[in-house]
């Protein structure tokens, strides 16, 4: 054959949901082998979901996974091949793909490179595998890896193409989202698949996990290097694309590079790939198809869209129906009241107004508005008269002693028992509405904004925050968001004539010490040679350092940046390295 027809199944599975995910597998291969596809492709450990974390300790979750594989493979006929990520026992176990054909289990990959960084932690888990695999189709050679083995030069996707002469290198992924990641991996996979003169096949997972996203955007990159397909972001998507191999063994032969490391090539390298060949039924009576490359989000359109897939995800995810929301009449409440609306429609968001004794008119006027224009349901629910009794009960205790931030964090404590009692009422989980700029230096409440169940924008800068906020007006060409909160300087309003900037440096100023301290590690001399302010970053530093604890006990929230704070970024509560000290 020299065209193949792929299917790229962008599915969103759900961890520990086997039977679930078993289900939009199956639907996907019924509806690949429709369309006339030849080899049908779904995500890394696609049957458990990613990450299974230590579910994986389970033997019974184990069995269950294996026993949903060989249900999959009676749907997988003669004429298709279904490549299936799920985690195999075999002595330890591995993280693995499982090759359908016929009915049967005919191959198993597993994962060579373990990730042991950042938000991965597979070493805990997995034993690494030491083999590659390539399928023979006829004529048609088909390499298999799994997710972190196609970022290395000369990992298994090297030995498949140049021992195996494979000419599709399949990849397995189930890979985390964060800002600009997506033309980062599409780079990658566009040299991987020249060096080795193959078609690449990348298959990523979609949809929200805890703290983790997956943005999908699977990809399909010819031997030269060029785009082929591309999947929609943070949608499931079934895409079809039709690839020649002819053209691949065209290039080869005029390739020095190839010829000349195939004179290298040992004994212990042979060994070191097993090659399958299956007696495949090809389909020549394919439906028409073109090839589709769906568009490419602009920066703040992606993060919304991710903020709102995570959203969804984690309500949908863990049975969840309704969110109500603390609308102060600020900006960071009022985004998450529009991801929110957007994540679960307008009728399963509740926003409640609090006002105490300093909240000003504005702000009321402004979270009504706001709750009008979304469609919601809003609730008023002064906290004036339990602020005054909680002062009278610890009067006595306090005597004369001043106001302070004692008083203020009170009402903001409030705000928060007033909001899980509606939630354990009601079952409504509250969205809490802090931002990465106040996360990073403790500018919150514990027990009071920072109570709740889901933090949708806890890994977004307030810089940022404004950016999204003005695209949900640009998205709905009408003004969502009043304009008001966006020109009125940002303020807790828990005293007289209060600002954020009495406490913190511009948040223009701030966001950018903190991109540079907390997720790129700099030394606070690194960051004044940049031109910022010295006494600046140290107290920026020694905000942040000082308020780790407080960063523990807050709620998940979904991970946009580089690197956000838990399981990217893990530091010691009781820490003696003061570097913000001179």
């Amino acid at each position: 054959m020299n065209k193949v027809r792929l299917a790229l199944a962008q599915i969103n599975s759900t961890v520990g949901d086997i039977e679930g995910n078993k289900k939009k597998i199956i639907d996907s291969i019924v509806e690949a082998n429709k369309l006339g596809a030849d080899i049908v492709v779904f995500p890394e450990l696609a049957i458990t979901g990613y990450p299974p974390e230590d579910l994986l300790f389970k033997t019974h979750f184990i069995e269950d996974n294996e026993k949903a594989l060989k249900e999959i493979a009676t749907f997988v006929p003669k004429s298709l091949v279904a490549v299936v990520g799920f985690v195999d026992k075999d002595g330890d176990i591995y993280n693995a793909a499982g090759v359908l054909n016929d009915g049967k289990l005919i191959a198993k990959y597993h994962k060579n490179y373990l990730p042991n960084y950042g938000v991965f932690d597979e070493m805990r888990y997995f034993q690494k595998g030491n083999k590659a695999l390539v399928i023979k189709m006829g004529d048609v050679r088909v390499g298999i890896t799994i997710c972190e083995d196609i970022w290395y030069p000369g990992g298994p996707a090297r030995a498949e193409a140049l021992y195996g002469d494979a000419h599709i290198l399949l990849n397995l992924s189930a890979s985390p989202y964060h800002m600009n990641k997506l033309r980062w991996r599409e780079d990658m996979l566009s040299v991987r698949a020249n060096d080795n003169i193959a078609v690449v096949v990348y298959v990523n997972l979609v949809g929200g996990q805890d703290e983790l996203i997956f943005d999908g955007a699977s990809l399909v990159v010819n031997e030269k290097g060029t785009v082929l397909a591309r999947g929609k972001q943070f949608e499931e998507d079934l895409l079809l694309v039709d690839v020649e191999i002819d053209n691949i063994d065209k290039l080869r032969l005029k390739d020095p590079r190839r010829r000349q490391d195939k004179l290298l090539i040992t004994k212990e390298n042979l060994e070191s790939i097993d090659i399958v060949e299956l007696s495949f039924e090809w389909n020549n009576q394919k439906p028409k198809n073109e090839n589709r490359i769906e568009p490419v989000l602009d920066e703040v359109e992606e993060v919304y869209n991710a903020l709102v897939i995570a959203t969804r995800d984690y309500l949908r995810k863990n049975g969840m129906k309704k969110a109500v929301i603390g609308l102060s009449g600020g900006i960071d409440s009022s985004l998450v009241a529009c991801i929110a609306v957007d994540a679960l429609g307008a009728e399963n968001v509740i926003g409640v107004s609090m006002p105490g004794p300093f909240s000003s008119e504005h702000s009321k006027e402004d979270a009504k508005l706001l709750a009008e224009n979304l469609g919601i349901q809003f609730l008023t629910i002064p906290i004036l008269e339990p602020y005054n009794a909680y002062l009278n009960i610890l009067k006595p205790v306090f005597g004369d002693l001043p106001f302070d931030t004692t008083e203020e964090n009170l009402q903001a404590r409030l705000r928060g028992i007033i909001l899980m009692a509606l939630s354990n009422k009601f079952g409504w989980i509250v969205l809490t509405t802090g931002n990465k700029s106040e996360s990073s230096t403790g500018y919150s409440t514990l027990y009071g904004d920072t109570a709740g169940g889901y933090a949708v924008i806890k890994d977004v800068y307030k810089t940022l925050v404004y950016k999204l906020s003005e695209y949900v007006n640009q998205k709905a060409a009408k003004e969502i968001i009043p304009r008001r909160v966006f020109i009125k300087p940002p303020s807790a309003e828990l005293r007289e004539n209060q600002t954020d900037q009495d406490k913190l440096p511009p948040y223009e100023i701030l966001d950018e010490i903190l991109k540079l301290y907390v997720e790129e590690d700099y030394s606070i001399e690194e960051i004044v040679e940049k031109g910022f302010d010295e006494s600046t970053v140290r107290n920026v530093a020694w905000m942040v350092n000082v308020n780790e604890y407080k960063r523990r006990q807050t709620p998940p929230g979904p991970k946009i940046t580089h690197r956000a704070f838990g399981k990217d970024r893990r530091l010691p509560i009781t820490n003696g390295y003061k570097e913000w000290r001179k």
